[in-house]
């Protein structure tokens, strides 16, 4: 036991957090070395089994990323953007593998962890399902193989709580529809109908974000010719399938080199 990497997960309390804590504890390839929670919450100093309402696991939760990054050798985080750029400095500092699925990214962000990449590994990905990462490659195969004839609409619904749209995961499969068709998403993207918007441009990538309920996600990429229209979708029902696959690249990243991964690479897919 005490030769299984261990594993640190920030944002302790949260859905995700605690999902992630039940697969490591679960997991018989890894160990739960640490909590990470921010400043003044209630769990903080508190064991994480006894705040999570079950049996104590001899892990206290802490608001010191650092201390707790340095006894580990992975980091899960599925967290907010400005946190996570704090933590990809310190996993680096603490030559931690850090595995990143926080989404609302923007390229202020991208571009300090892919600094915190020269000297670590980072795996970063908008969905860490084996589902979503093929539907990535159908997309991005369906989009080479058909003209701007057909329309690309990427389609998405999570839960009530979800505070970014379009999703990581929209994202993801807009940029494999983009790279299929050989332009850059950001040339191409439609994601702000709302009035009188004209018709559709020829050639664009369009998002619709659906917001209800308890949906875990559900993606459709749809597209729409004359007379046919083609969907590729995957929906998850089980937000453990996002944990399992966050900790199948914490495990992944041991041992490779320093630089910025994805899940193509832990999936053997790129």
């Amino acid at each position: 036991m005490s030769d299984l990497p261990g594993i640190v997960i920030t944002g302790a309390s949260g859905r995700m957090g605690q999902m992630l804590i039940r697969t490591v504890v679960e997991s018989k390839g890894a160990k739960l070395v640490g909590a990470v929670e921010r400043t003044g919450h209630d769990w903080i100093g508190q064991d994480l089994g006894v705040a999570m309402g079950g049996t104590a696991l001899g892990v206290a939760v802490t608001d010191d990323p650092l201390d707790a990054f340095a006894k580990a050798q992975a980091v899960i985080d599925f967290t907010t953007p400005d946190a996570t750029v704090e933590f990809a400095a310190l996993a680096a500092q603490a030559r931690a593998v850090h595995v990143i699925g926080t989404t609302g990214l923007e390229e202020t962000h991208l571009e300090k962890i892919r600094l915190a990449a020269r000297h670590a590994i980072v795996v970063r990905a908008g969905n860490m399902s084996l589902g979503v990462n093929l539907l990535v490659q159908l997309t991005k195969k369906v989009a080479a193989a058909l003209d701007e004839d057909f329309d690309i609409e990427v389609i998405e619904a999570h839960h009530h709580h979800k505070v970014d749209a379009p999703s990581g995961t929209a994202l993801m499969l807009g940029e494999a529809a983009a790279e299929g068709r050989g332009v850059h998403l950001a040339d191409v993207s439609d994601s702000g109908r709302d009035g009188i918007t004209g018709a559709r441009k020829r050639g664009d990538i369009g998002f619709s974000a659906i917001r209800g309920g308890d949906i875990v996600g559900e993606h459709d990429v749809m597209f729409a010719g004359q007379g046919e229209r083609i969907v590729l979708r995957h929906m998850a029902t089980d937000r453990g399938i996002f944990a399992r696959g966050a900790l199948k690249a914490a495990l992944w990243g041991q041992g490779h080199k320093p630089g910025e991964y994805d899940m193509m690479d832990v999936l053997g897919l790129s």
